[in-house]
């Protein structure tokens, strides 16, 4: 009897890349290793999308599109190049206009995509009716997708087999056009047993010919175990990684799922072992030079605790070490429980991993409920849709009075179509004063990646990569172990002229260059308490994403002053009292950490 071809979807470039390095990788270092994968015989990659749409426009002076149409003439005309979107977010930060959902499918059906992976993060399904709609009319396939996690120990009401099955039923009786339906479980927490529970369910309820998939992470160490489970119960699709960007926090390896698979009747994809390691011999020599979090390589028994991610883990341990507060990681993941289970148990996957994240750091740093993430606020008063169960009532209140909104049932997209700042109206006009032309790519660029994109596109973009640079010099190493009481972290320091980006890595301050190209700003201690009651301060570390007041306007209590980026989300700072806008403490692009006075108002 034949072997059970079972499709293969190779997510190096896409997943990988933003599970092990938030995304940061330049697009001509790495396309020779897509020309490897081809040779090797993979003809299903995941191309773009997700974060990884915005961190070449944020990062890497890349633009996306380009990245995707170069990708597309690699691999030719017939390659399943797939995507990722967020419902109703597709690839932004934030709620898109319907406007937005359907530019974005248009412009990545025009630039090279065959397949949308479309996911919320609430298993709302009335996030996915516009997005999945408009992905159909404009030519792709769509991939319906119920998200999955395992709910941290002693929590319960949601992410269960009759969870899944209510949300699936939801989504087959919603009328939404789809091509394939994947399970996806961002943070890789789900046990084997309720994967097969579910997909074994699934089989039943969905047409014989309808195409299952199963997407994982290696990050809690089950990931090999949950795809065999999937594949016994009848899955047909599941997601892997090339080496050095597999296992961790990124999916599994290929190789490793080839060998799992050794004696069953599955042919993974019809790839074949040699053909696999040549790729990934060229793939190590394409990434030598990055910097490889060593969090992103590890297994770690606390994510099922929190749960965290492989996508998001990295960014915001990034974020930590970069501040000197990668200590204080163990808590915040620690804290993540009760924010999980008092948030109504949205699924922990961008965004929501980064509201949850973003709240357990604040109960971590500041205490139990003292400051609202925006984030998570506006998600347990319904601003992003329905969460699976009712929110906690007591953080419903202090939500609604910390951001001084109230509850809504309304659709997230109504919401956003009634943004001014949404339409395309507003984008062509920005463009078109900066003397940019407005074409449906800028329009999408800008209105995807706001100020940022408009740095792009007027070719004011910087470049921040961590490579591993020069090595430093046996004099620097023996100067900064004696001068330097350093605690972990990222340093700039400048020697005879001459800059070298240093870390302090765990043990007896070893001291290694990571970035080369454009410098790696050195972090600054977290600051001290102000005694300034008028200062509006930072709640996390991040950088400054938009200002949007001047020294001398009048606000409102709740006005928006200036929105921060941390954990690929906009943070948004908003004024804590009515009064004049006294000092403007900060700058565009500014690397702020917690607890700095970004602004006074008096």
């Amino acid at each position: 009897m034949a072997k059970k071809y079972i499709d293969v979807m190779d997510t190096t470039f896409r997943d990988g890349f933003q599970s092990v390095f938030g995304g940061h990788v330049l697009m001509n270092d790495f396309f020779p290793a897509v020309e490897a994968a081809k040779e090797a015989g993979i003809t299903h990659f995941e191309f773009g999308g997700g974060a990884r749409f915005q961190s070449l426009f944020f990062y890497l002076n890349e633009n996306a599109f380009e990245m995707m149409d170069k990708f597309r003439a690699i691999v030719g005309p017939d390659a399943n190049l797939q995507t990722l979107a967020r419902g109703v977010n597709t690839v932004m930060l934030d709620t898109g206009s319907r406007e937005m959902v359907d530019l974005h499918a248009k412009m990545f059906k025009k630039h090279g995509t065959t397949t949308i992976r479309n996911f919320d993060a609430l298993n709302d399904i009335e996030n996915l009716k516009y997005s999945g709609e408009r992905i159909v009319h404009h030519g792709l396939k769509h991939e319906a997708v119920v998200t999955l996690m395992d709910l941290p120990p002693g929590c319960e009401g949601a992410h269960d087999v009759p969870f899944y099955e209510k949300t699936l039923r939801a989504l087959l009786d919603s009328g939404i056009p789809y091509h394939s339906i994947c399970f996806k479980d961002a943070s890789g927490t789900s046990s084997p047993q309720k994967v097969y529970e579910t997909i074994k369910m699934a089989r039943k309820l969905v047409p014989e010919s309808m195409h299952l998939r199963l997407h994982t992470h290696e990050t809690a160490g089950v990931s090999v175990a949950c795809y065999l489970a999937a594949l016994d119960a009848g899955i047909d699709g599941i997601d892997m990684a090339a080496a050095p960007v597999s296992g961790g926090t990124s999916q599994p390896d290929i190789l490793t799922m080839l060998h799992a698979v050794k004696g069953k009747d599955f042919d993974l994809g019809g790839l074949e072992l040699e053909k696999i390691l040549q790729y990934e011999d060229v793939l190590g020599d394409c990434l030598k030079d990055y910097f490889i979090p060593p969090e992103a390589t590890q297994v770690s028994p606390l994510i099922p605790f929190s749960p965290m991610p492989g996508g998001a883990l990295t960014a915001n341990t990034q974020m930590m070490r970069d501040n000197n507060m990668l200590d204080r990681y163990p808590e915040v993941i620690r804290a993540m429980r009760e924010v999980v289970e008092k948030g109504g148990y949205g699924t922990s996957v961008t965004p929501v991993s980064q509201f949850y994240f973003q709240q357990a750091l604040n109960n971590a740093l500041m205490g139990p409920w003292k400051k609202i993430a925006p984030g998570y606020g506006k998600m347990v008063l319904g601003y992003f849709g329905k969460t699976p169960t009712e929110p906690d009532t007591e953080v419903i209140r202090i939500a609604s009075e910390q951001l001084n909104l109230e509850p809504t049932t309304e659709k997230a997209i109504d919401i956003a179509d009634r943004d001014e700042k949404k339409s395309i109206a507003y984008w062509t006009k920005a463009l078109t004063e900066e003397g940019i032309e407005a074409t449906d790519e800028n329009i999408f660029i800008a209105a995807s990646c706001d100020v940022k994109g408009i740095t792009f596109l007027k070719g004011e973009a910087v470049v921040n990569v961590r490579k591993n640079g020069q090595k430093v010099p046996e004099s620097l190493q023996s100067t900064l172990q004696e001068n330097f009481n350093m605690a972990n972290g990222t340093y700039t320091v400048i020697v005879d002229g001459q800059q070298y980006n240093v870390q302090i890595v765990e043990g007896n301050a070893n001291i290694q260059s990571v970035t080369s190209g454009a410098a790696v700003a050195a972090p600054v201690a977290v600051a001290a308490p102000v005694a300034n009651a008028n200062a509006i301060c930072a709640e996390l570390p991040g950088s400054v994403f938009k200002i949007l007041v001047s020294v001398g306007d009048s606000v409102n209590i709740g006005d928006k002053i200036m929105i921060l980026e941390a954990m690929k989300m906009e943070i948004d700072v908003l004024a804590p009292r009515a009064g004049k806008v006294t000092t403007l403490n900060v700058a565009l692009n500014d690397k702020i950490v917690t607890g700095q006075v970004l602004a006074t108002v008096e």
